[in-house]
C-alpha cells in the first residue's frame, strides 16, 4: 500500500488474525499465517502486549486480542449510542430554540463535535461534525470539564488562547466557572470563542451517571441573550432535551 508504515501494516494484520480466530494463536501460527519471519512476529506481538492490545496466555504461550482493544471498542460504540439516542432530541431542541444545537464529547484537549443540526431557516450553513472546539472557551466545554475530571486533567495549567477579549484564560477564574456550573447545573460562554456568538450547553449522563458528553444550543448573541444573559426559556429547554437523552441512556434517576 503506497505510504503505508510496514510495522503499522503489520501489526494490524496480527490483530485481524486474532480476530479471526476463534482459539488462541501461537507465535509460530501468527508467523505462518502473516508469512513473517519469527522474530518479526514476536517483536510485534511484545510491543502490541505492552500496549494491552494483545495479551499472551501464561501457560501456553499463546496470544489473544487484549482488554485495551475492548476499551477502544467500547468508546466508539458509546460515541454511536449517545449520537443516536440524541438525534430525535437534538431536532427537537433546534425546532424549540430556533438555534443551532450541537452534540460534544470529550477528545483528547477539545470537545469533538458528534452531531449538529442546523439553525431551522434558510440561512446558508456548514456542517460541523467531526470539527473541535476549545474545552475553556465554549458552553460544551465547560460542562465537560465541571463534571469529568478527566476533562480538567486532559485541558493542562493554563494559561490557556484567548480567543476574544472574553475568553477565560487563568485557571482560578475557570475553576470558579466551573463550580458555577455544577450549582446550577448549566453552562454558557458568550462570545468567548467568537464574537457575536453565544451558547449554553447542560450535560448528559450514561446509566452509570458517568459524564458521557452534553448537548447546547448556539446561536447570535441577539437571540440567545436577554439583558446581557442567556435566555431562561433557552436553558429550560437545553436541560430538558439533556436530561431527556440522558434518561434514554439510562439514566433514570437524572
Amino acid at each position: 500500500m503506497s505510504g503505508a508504515i510496514q510495522s503499522l501494516s503489520r501489526a494490524a494484520a496480527i490483530l485481524r488474525l486474532l480476530a479471526g480466530g476463534e482459539r488462541r494463536l501461537g507465535l509460530s501460527e501468527v508467523a505462518t499465517g502473516l508469512g513473517l519471519a519469527k522474530g518479526t512476529a514476536h517483536g510485534i506481538l511484545r510491543t502490541l502486549q505492552q500496549e494491552g492490545f494483545v495479551e499472551q496466555d501464561p501457560d501456553s504461550g499463546k496470544y489473544q486480542l487484549g482488554a485495551e482493544l475492548l476499551r477502544l471498542g467500547q468508546s466508539y460504540l458509546d460515541v454511536h449510542e449517545l449520537r443516536a439516542r440524541a438525534l430525535v432530541w437534538a431536532d427537537d431542541l433546534a425546532r424549540a430554540a430556533g438555534e443551532t444545537v450541537y452534540l460534544g464529547v470529550l477528545h483528547q484537549r477539545g470537545v469533538l463535535v458528534v452531531h449538529h443540526v442546523f439553525r431551522p431557516d434558510d440561512s446558508r450553513q456548514v456542517l460541523e461534525v467531526g470539527s473541535m472546539q476549545p474545552l475553556h472557551a465554549t458552553a460544551l466545554g465547560k460542562v465537560l470539564l465541571a463534571y469529568d475530571p478527566v476533562a480538567r486533567g486532559e485541558l493542562g495549567d493554563g494559561p490557556w488562547e484567548a480567543f476574544t477579549p472574553r475568553t477565560v484564560t487563568e485557571p482560578a477564574a475557570l475553576d470558579a466557572q466551573c463550580a458555577l456550573v455544577r450549582e446550577r447545573g448549566w453552562a454558557d460562554a458568550v462570545e468567548e470563542t467568537w464574537e457575536g456568538v453565544a451558547s449554553v450547553a447542560a450535560l448528559i449522563q450514561d446509566r452509570r451517571r458517568n459524564p458521557v458528553g452534553a448537548v447546547c444550543v448556539s446561536g447570535p448573541v441577539e437571540t440567545v441573550c436577554e439583558g446581557g444573559a442567556v435566555r431562561p426559556s433557552l436553558v429550560a429547554s437545553v436541560r430538558t432535551a439533556a436530561r431527556a437523552i440522558s434518561r434514554d441512556l439510562g439514566a433514570h434517576r437524572f
